[in-house]
Protein backbone atom coordinates (compact mmCIF):
# COMPACT_ATOMS: atom_id res chain seq x y z
CA UNK A 1 0.00 0.00 0.00
CA UNK A 2 1.21 3.57 -1.09
CA UNK A 3 0.47 5.70 2.29
CA UNK A 4 -0.65 8.79 1.31
CA UNK A 5 -1.07 12.64 3.38
CA UNK A 6 -3.75 15.02 1.35
CA UNK A 7 -2.69 18.64 1.83
CA UNK A 8 -5.13 21.44 0.72
CA UNK A 9 -6.83 23.96 2.24
CA UNK A 10 -10.30 23.60 0.55
CA UNK A 11 -12.48 21.03 2.05
CA UNK A 12 -14.18 19.56 -1.24
CA UNK A 13 -10.88 19.63 -3.00
CA UNK A 14 -9.48 17.00 -0.03
CA UNK A 15 -12.66 15.19 -0.17
CA UNK A 16 -12.94 14.76 -3.90
CA UNK A 17 -8.68 13.65 -3.39
CA UNK A 18 -9.90 10.94 -0.89
CA UNK A 19 -12.48 9.83 -2.88
CA UNK A 20 -10.43 8.93 -6.06
CA UNK A 21 -7.48 7.53 -3.68
CA UNK A 22 -9.96 5.29 -1.26
CA UNK A 23 -11.33 3.92 -4.85
CA UNK A 24 -7.60 2.39 -5.36
CA UNK A 25 -6.52 -1.09 -3.94
CA UNK A 26 -3.05 0.26 -3.54
CA UNK A 27 -3.06 3.47 -2.15
CA UNK A 28 -3.99 4.25 1.70
CA UNK A 29 -4.92 7.88 2.96
CA UNK A 30 -3.38 8.27 6.17
CA UNK A 31 -4.32 11.92 6.69
CA UNK A 32 -5.65 15.02 5.81
CA UNK A 33 -3.98 18.75 6.71
CA UNK A 34 -5.75 21.69 5.59
CA UNK A 35 -2.58 24.00 6.34
CA UNK A 36 1.37 23.53 6.32
CA UNK A 37 2.01 23.26 9.74
CA UNK A 38 -0.49 20.90 10.50
CA UNK A 39 1.20 18.96 7.34
CA UNK A 40 4.66 19.05 8.66
CA UNK A 41 3.00 17.55 12.25
CA UNK A 42 1.27 14.92 10.92
CA UNK A 43 4.03 13.77 8.06
CA UNK A 44 6.55 13.19 11.20
CA UNK A 45 3.69 11.06 13.36
CA UNK A 46 2.04 9.42 10.71
CA UNK A 47 4.89 8.51 8.01
CA UNK A 48 3.71 8.92 4.66
CA UNK A 49 4.96 7.57 1.50
CA UNK A 50 3.61 10.58 -1.02
CA UNK A 51 2.62 14.10 0.29
CA UNK A 52 0.07 15.66 -2.38
CA UNK A 53 1.00 19.20 -1.20
CA UNK A 54 -1.28 22.19 -2.29
CA UNK A 55 1.12 25.49 -2.40
CA UNK A 56 -1.22 28.79 -1.48
CA UNK A 57 -2.26 27.84 1.99
CA UNK A 58 -2.71 30.25 5.21
CA UNK A 59 -0.14 30.49 7.95
CA UNK A 60 2.52 27.70 6.35
CA UNK A 61 2.37 27.51 2.92
CA UNK A 62 2.94 24.55 0.85
CA UNK A 63 6.58 24.99 -0.41
CA UNK A 64 7.88 25.59 3.55
CA UNK A 65 5.81 22.79 4.16
CA UNK A 66 7.43 21.01 1.72
CA UNK A 67 11.09 21.68 2.89
CA UNK A 68 10.40 21.42 6.79
CA UNK A 69 9.02 17.47 5.99
CA UNK A 70 11.97 16.66 3.91
CA UNK A 71 14.56 18.03 6.39
CA UNK A 72 13.51 16.06 8.82
CA UNK A 73 12.41 12.92 6.47
CA UNK A 74 14.21 12.81 3.41
CA UNK A 75 12.48 10.05 1.78
CA UNK A 76 9.08 11.81 1.82
CA UNK A 77 7.89 12.27 -1.83
CA UNK A 78 6.64 15.40 -1.74
CA UNK A 79 3.88 15.61 -4.94
CA UNK A 80 2.77 19.23 -5.43
CA UNK A 81 -0.89 19.73 -6.89
CA UNK A 82 -1.70 23.08 -7.49
CA UNK A 83 -3.59 25.67 -9.71
CA UNK A 84 -0.40 27.68 -10.40
CA UNK A 85 1.67 26.23 -12.82
CA UNK A 86 3.92 29.64 -13.19
CA UNK A 87 7.33 29.85 -12.88
CA UNK A 88 6.89 31.28 -9.62
CA UNK A 89 5.68 28.58 -8.29
CA UNK A 90 7.55 25.85 -10.21
CA UNK A 91 10.71 26.49 -9.40
CA UNK A 92 10.55 27.42 -5.70
CA UNK A 93 9.02 24.40 -5.13
CA UNK A 94 11.44 22.39 -6.95
CA UNK A 95 14.13 24.33 -4.55
CA UNK A 96 12.33 23.20 -1.68
CA UNK A 97 12.61 19.42 -2.61
CA UNK A 98 9.02 18.60 -4.21
CA UNK A 99 9.22 15.14 -6.59
CA UNK A 100 6.75 16.44 -9.20
CA UNK A 101 4.25 19.54 -9.89
CA UNK A 102 0.90 18.10 -11.15
CA UNK A 103 -1.60 20.95 -12.31
CA UNK A 104 -5.48 20.43 -10.68
CA UNK A 105 -6.97 20.72 -14.31
CA UNK A 106 -5.10 17.41 -14.97
CA UNK A 107 -7.39 14.08 -15.41
CA UNK A 108 -8.14 11.89 -12.16
CA UNK A 109 -5.83 8.89 -13.93
CA UNK A 110 -2.60 11.34 -13.91
CA UNK A 111 -2.97 12.22 -10.33
CA UNK A 112 -2.91 8.50 -9.62
CA UNK A 113 -0.31 7.29 -11.55
CA UNK A 114 1.37 10.63 -10.11
CA UNK A 115 1.25 8.69 -6.57
CA UNK A 116 2.47 5.84 -7.88
CA UNK A 117 5.39 7.01 -10.07
CA UNK A 118 6.58 9.06 -7.01
CA UNK A 119 6.54 6.80 -4.73
CA UNK A 120 8.57 4.53 -6.55
CA UNK A 121 11.44 7.35 -7.11
CA UNK A 122 9.85 8.57 -10.61
CA UNK A 123 9.48 12.64 -10.73
CA UNK A 124 6.20 13.26 -12.36
CA UNK A 125 5.03 16.78 -13.92
CA UNK A 126 2.34 17.63 -16.54
CA UNK A 127 3.90 17.72 -19.36
CA UNK A 128 3.51 21.25 -20.43
CA UNK A 129 5.28 22.00 -17.29
CA UNK A 130 8.40 19.94 -17.89
CA UNK A 131 7.91 21.29 -21.62
CA UNK A 132 8.26 24.96 -19.92
CA UNK A 133 11.21 23.78 -17.34
CA UNK A 134 12.90 22.69 -20.10
CA UNK A 135 13.33 24.64 -22.36
CA UNK A 136 13.63 27.75 -20.26
CA UNK A 137 16.65 26.43 -18.77
CA UNK A 138 17.84 25.21 -22.75
CA UNK A 139 16.65 29.39 -23.60
CA UNK A 140 18.58 30.45 -20.81
CA UNK A 141 21.72 28.71 -21.61
CA UNK A 142 22.29 28.08 -25.34
CA UNK A 143 25.31 26.54 -25.68
CA UNK A 144 26.70 23.50 -26.81
CA UNK A 145 25.44 20.29 -25.55
CA UNK A 146 28.27 19.01 -22.57
CA UNK A 147 29.78 15.62 -23.60
CA UNK A 148 28.97 12.61 -21.58
CA UNK A 149 31.76 10.68 -20.67
CA UNK A 150 31.72 7.31 -19.92
CA UNK A 151 28.00 6.68 -21.35
CA UNK A 152 27.22 3.39 -22.96
CA UNK A 153 24.51 2.95 -26.03
CA UNK A 154 21.97 1.89 -23.54
CA UNK A 155 22.58 4.33 -21.04
CA UNK A 156 22.51 6.87 -24.04
CA UNK A 157 19.09 5.76 -24.95
CA UNK A 158 17.83 5.73 -21.55
CA UNK A 159 19.06 9.18 -21.11
CA UNK A 160 16.96 10.72 -24.38
CA UNK A 161 13.69 9.29 -23.19
CA UNK A 162 14.38 10.54 -19.78
CA UNK A 163 14.41 14.08 -21.67
CA UNK A 164 11.37 13.55 -23.17
CA UNK A 165 9.54 13.34 -20.25
CA UNK A 166 9.09 9.23 -19.95
CA UNK A 167 8.49 7.62 -16.66
CA UNK A 168 10.68 4.15 -15.83
CA UNK A 169 7.81 2.07 -17.29
CA UNK A 170 7.21 3.61 -20.52
CA UNK A 171 11.12 3.64 -20.95
CA UNK A 172 11.40 0.08 -20.08
CA UNK A 173 8.21 -0.57 -22.88
CA UNK A 174 9.97 1.64 -25.19
CA UNK A 175 13.76 0.18 -24.97
CA UNK A 176 11.97 -3.69 -23.94
CA UNK A 177 13.64 -4.05 -20.93
CA UNK A 178 12.91 -4.55 -17.28
CA UNK A 179 11.92 -1.83 -15.14
CA UNK A 180 14.88 -2.93 -12.96
CA UNK A 181 17.32 -1.79 -15.39
CA UNK A 182 16.45 1.25 -16.26
CA UNK A 183 16.43 2.00 -12.98
CA UNK A 184 19.78 0.87 -12.44
CA UNK A 185 20.49 3.27 -15.99
CA UNK A 186 19.20 5.76 -14.10
CA UNK A 187 21.16 5.50 -11.03
CA UNK A 188 24.55 5.38 -13.43
CA UNK A 189 23.42 8.02 -15.79
CA UNK A 190 23.08 10.54 -12.41
CA UNK A 191 26.84 9.39 -11.20
CA UNK A 192 27.76 10.22 -14.28
CA UNK A 193 26.64 13.49 -15.00
CA UNK A 194 26.68 14.69 -11.71
CA UNK A 195 23.00 14.76 -11.55
CA UNK A 196 21.15 15.24 -8.04
CA UNK A 197 17.78 14.27 -9.67
CA UNK A 198 15.95 13.21 -12.90
CA UNK A 199 15.08 17.10 -14.20
CA UNK A 200 18.63 17.57 -13.66
CA UNK A 201 19.31 14.70 -15.77
CA UNK A 202 16.64 15.85 -18.47
CA UNK A 203 18.25 19.20 -18.75
CA UNK A 204 21.86 17.74 -19.12
CA UNK A 205 20.42 15.47 -21.72
CA UNK A 206 19.12 18.73 -23.10
CA UNK A 207 22.90 20.30 -23.46
CA UNK A 208 21.88 22.78 -20.46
Amino acid sequence: MIRVLLVDDQHLIRAGLRMLCDAQPDIEVVGEADNGREAVTLAARLLPDVVVMDLRMPGVDGITATSRILAERPATRVLVLTTFGDDDHLYPALTAGACGFLLKDAPPGDLLDGIRRASVGDSPFSPDVLRRLVQRAVDARAEAPRPAPGLTARERDVLALVADGLSNTEIADRLHIGVTTVKTHITSLMTKTGSPNRVRLALFARGV
